[in-house]
Order: structure tokens, then sequence, then C-alpha cells
């Protein structure tokens, strides 16, 4: 995906003395004077607005601040020496940048009291224009101390529930394994073959038209074109002909001088022609089928119209009638080998199963 940049917003950090929440580009703490420890974090302001300021773009895009290695005061990013002590910064630590601080926040000013003083003060105050505290102690108490979090009670299960089911799994299991058992059990007995039928059956193919859907470009030329719609085809992390951008919710991103950049994840759906269209192609238009009691098969050869084929799709069954004098038994086979060796009269060993279908027949 591909990041929009939205612009800049000033970023806060609290002082570790005092508890003011302090803006993003002071380098000491407005109430108290202590200077910006070098592992603090900038966090969001309550309601944020996108600078404008050309200044606040250059400083920006020239890096993160430094922190100096001998006095800890934090610097500019093209500082090469501390403002305050003079100090080579080439060893200076550099503050860390690229965390998302959070989604942008935007909406209407709005006015919040002072938890001193209770005097109405603007959402963006740093501090109360009645009695100078800081608008964000308590707030920021509150977030450390989170209230405790509300379990619901546990829903008590019925132990008779738990024991049907199991119950339940036992009997399915079990009747399932006698079922596979009572198929596997067999017994042998001799029949004679009786009768014999056999049925073949071919498919016919015919040209008709059909109709389809896919993208413009890759419907055949012969076809006959339909109706089309635009649909998304494709998405892209770059503009491309005939595409739509679609980004997600902006956010903040620490860049590591004070000031956050609201991006937004991006992507380009690209549209394209999706149509319907008409093309001649084989079809199964009928089937043939020919049947017979001797023991020479043959298969059906139809009658064809200009516009149609034998389709590849064949299909025979042989089916054999034993007499074993107390019962009747009927076996389908595809074995055509089996088939004309089961003459009339001839006798074989038959393995009926449980159920009394025929599971095997030997000669």
């Amino acid at each position: 995906m591909a990041k929009k940049k939205l612009g800049y917003v000033e970023l806060e950090w609290t002082c570790p003395n005092c508890g003011t929440r302090n803006p993003g580009p002071e380098q000491s703490c407005v109430n108290c004077g202590s200077p910006q420890p070098d592992d603090v974090q900038f966090e969001q302001a309550h309601r944020e607005e996108l600078l404008t300021d050309e200044a606040v773009k250059e400083k920006v895009e020239a890096g993160a601040d430094i922190h100096c290695p001998y006095c800890g005061t934090r610097n500019l990013a093209n500082a090469e020496v501390c403002a305050k002590c003079g100090g080579d910064l080439a060893e200076g630590l550099k503050r860390e940048s690229g965390r998302v601080v959070g989604a942008f926040k935007t909406g209407p000013a709005i006015t919040i009291p002072c938890p001193r003083c209770g005097v109405e003060n603007p959402d963006t105050a740093k501090q109360c224009s009645q009695c100078g505290s800081s608008m964000q102690i308590e707030e920021e108490a509150a977030r450390q101390s989170p209230p405790p979090e509300v379990k619901e009670p546990a829903k008590k299960r019925n132990p008779l529930v738990a024991v049907a089911i199991v119950a339940l799994l036992i009997v399915v299991c079990g009747v399932v394994a006698v079922l596979i058992l009572l198929s596997m059990r067999t017994e042998a007995v001799t029949g004679t073959v009786q009768d014999v039928e056999w049925q073949r059956v071919v498919v016919v193919e015919g040209l008709r038209l059909v109709e389809h859907r896919d993208w413009i470009d890759a419907i055949p030329s012969e076809a006959e074109l339909g109706s089309c719609e635009e649909q998304v085809r494709t998405t892209s992390a770059e503009p491309e002909p005939n595409s739509v951008e679609v980004c997600g919710t902006p956010y903040t991103v620490d860049t590591g001088s004070g000031f956050g950049e609201v991006v937004q994840d991006c992507e380009y759906q690209v549209y394209e022609e999706y149509c319907t269209f008409s093309i001649m192609e084989w079809q199964d238009v009928d089937e043939v089928v020919l049947t017979g009691g001797d023991f020479e098969p043959v298969w059906p050869v139809p009658t064809l119209a200009e516009d149609e084929r034998l389709g590849s799709r064949r299909n025979e069954t042989f089916t054999i009638v034993y007499d074993t004098g107390d019962e009747v038994y009927v076996y389908t086979t595809s074995d055509l080998n089996l088939f004309q060796a089961s003459q009339l009269g001839s006798e074989w060993n038959l393995n009926i199963n449980t159920f009394g279908s025929i599971v095997s027949v030997e000669r």
C-alpha cells in the first residue's frame, strides 16, 4: 500500500517531574523547568489540528532530534554542536521515529474544566488560564490507573448435558462400527447363472450457443458480446488508468522531532469491464442407449446431424442374475471379461454379506 501524507501535527510529552503535558517542540517543562528526558515518549494531543507553517515542515523533514551525549539537551536534527554545552553531537543519540502514535484525532473544538479550579479552558490548552495548573495531570493519572475490569460471572454448565452428549457419541460410533462389521462379514453360497443383460450408453454432443462472463480482454474475438459493467479487477499501490483511490483511517506517526506526521494507507482499485458473451461450444445434447441379452455387447451408432458428434464419454453396465435354489441374486459389474465368462448355467461362488448383497463372485 502507498502512504498518503496529509500534514503534520504538534505532539506532546509529559514531564516526569510534575506531570505537566508539554508541547512537543519544548525542550524543557513549561511548568517546572525540568529538561525533557531522552527516553520520554511523544503522545497525541486531546485534539489534533494540521499545521500549515512551512518552518514546521522543514524541521520535520530534517529528521529526528538529537540528545547531547554530554548534557542530555535535545537539539535539532541538523545541529552539529549542542546548543547548551557546545559538545560535539556526532555521538549523540537520535530520538526514535516511525512509531504509530494513534488514529488522527479531529473534531469540533470544545472546552474542558481545569482539574484544579474548574475554569473552562480550550481543549488544546496545556495549562489553566486561571490558575496555571496543568490541564493533563489528572488525565494522565487516570490513564496510568485504569478502572478495574468488571468480569461477568462464569456461566455454570449442566454436567448432565455433557454426559448426554458423550453417551450419544458413543452410541453413534457403536452403530457405525456394527454396520461396517456386518458389511464385511460374508457367507459363501453357490449360484447358477440364470440370466444376463448388458447396457451401453454413448453421449451425443452438439454445437450450441453458450453464455459466459469474463473480462473484456479475455473474451474470444469470435464471441458475441453482451452487456458489460465495470468491476474491480486488481489493486495497485500507484495510480493507474481507470482507478479509484481507497484510503484507510488517517493516523499519526512520531517523527522524533516533537511533531507527528498524519498519513493514510491507500491503494488504488483498478476497474475494468466485466461482460457477458455468447459463443458456440460442444455440449451434451443426447444419450443413446443400447441393451441386449447376449454375450457380445456393441456400442450404439446414432445418426448424427451436421452440428453433432459422438462425445468421448461412454458408459457400460453388465448385469448377471444368479439362482442359488433358495434365493435369486442380481450382480452388476463393469468387467466385460467377467460378464462374458458368466455363461448361462455356469456355477459361481457368491460371497453374500449380512444385508443380502453380493460382495464378490468367483468361478
